[in-house]
């Protein structure tokens, strides 16, 4: 497979699972500014953590002067500026469906271009408070449609992996950004952990990863515990966004490349390595490390695989 064809692959199921990922994050945004706030700025911190969760903040401080809900939601679905707002998002999905359309099935490519088609119908001033919400569960079922089109008809070749790769590297990247971000930015200060809005905060992150259901089903706890919660988003693998679950599917697929081209490559080292770490993982000594530390780790980890797939495969 051509470099660019492999890049192609990789950056259009990262951009469609990262369209996703945005619309997540302004849901736990909503749905946490429903509370009332507590100090420290009460609701413009809500929304805040959802920028800095995003990785957006920098950019949206150069183009707005306040942190509110309208500006955020605009920023982060509409902006043409915000390489990751979701208008951004699927446009670059689709650039990059149309360069490798042979590699795609009919179905894989109606599902996507419908969605751009039907998102660039709406305009920001259609998206009211009360609308929010069925707008990001559209965004949300969108994206697993292309992602369903995509197991259900695709061959289990190269094409297969690449787009493995990108959806589960942006995947693992988005739930480790959820829960540093919780830790450090969501609980107010005045609250102690394990308070109400604490849980409120706990259950909102679980509904915001489809996971509150499947959560209280593995741990029967009544109300959200902060270790249970982290154990089930980083080392659970039944949890289809849990860290270990994502580097289960790149291991396998890095294994599926390396018999497809008869040799094994630098990045497939750094996501064993990963997986390796994750597999082996314990709540205990994570905690007593430090689960920011942990984190942000495991972020440069999925950004050095990133690099080395680029360069492993020669990505144009």
């Amino acid at each position: 497979m051509l470099g660019r064809t492999a890049s192609a692959l990789f950056w259009l199921s990262r951009y469609v699972e990262r369209s996703e990922d945005m619309a997540r994050l302004l849901d736990v945004g909503y749905r946490i500014s429903l509370l009332p706030g507590i100090g420290n700025g009460g609701h413009r911190e809500d929304w805040k953590s959802t920028l800095v969760s995003a990785g957006c903040d920098g950019g949206f401080m150069n183009t707005y002067d306040e942190v509110n809900e309208r500006n955020v939601v605009n920023y982060m679905l509409f902006d043409d500026d915000n390489s990751s707002s979701v208008r951004s998002c699927l446009h670059t999905a689709r650039d990059n469906a149309r360069s490798v359309r042979t590699a795609l099935t009919r179905e894989m490519w109606e599902s996507l271009n419908t969605t751009w088609i039907e998102f660039s119908e709406i305009k920001p001033h259609h998206v009211t408070r009360n609308k929010l919400p069925s707008l990001l569960d559209w965004i949300k079922e969108r994206s697993m449609l292309f992602r369903g089109a995509m197991l259900g008809t695709i061959l289990r070749n190269d094409t297969f992996h690449f787009s493995q790769f990108g959806a589960f590297i942006e995947r693992a990247d988005n739930t480790s950004r959820i829960l540093d971000v919780k830790y450090h930015l969501l609980l107010p200060q005045n609250e102690m952990i394990g308070g109400g809005v604490d849980n409120y905060q706990w259950s909102t992150i679980l509904r915001s990863v489809s996971a509150h259901r499947n959560y209280r089903w593995i741990y029967r706890d009544s109300r959200p515990k902060p270790w249970h919660v982290a154990e089930f988003l980083i080392l659970r693998r039944e949890m289809p966004r849990s860290l270990i679950h994502c580097y289960t599917w790149l291991a396998e697929s890095m294994n599926g490349i390396e018999q497809i081209y008869g040799e094994r490559s630098p990045s497939m080292d750094i996501a064993r390595q990963t997986y390796d770490t994750l597999r082996a993982g314990d709540m205990t000594m994570i905690f007593a490390s430090g689960l920011h530390e942990f984190l942000q780790n495991f972020v440069t980890c999925n950004n050095k695989l990133t690099t080395a797939l680029a360069t492993d495969y020669n990505f144009a």
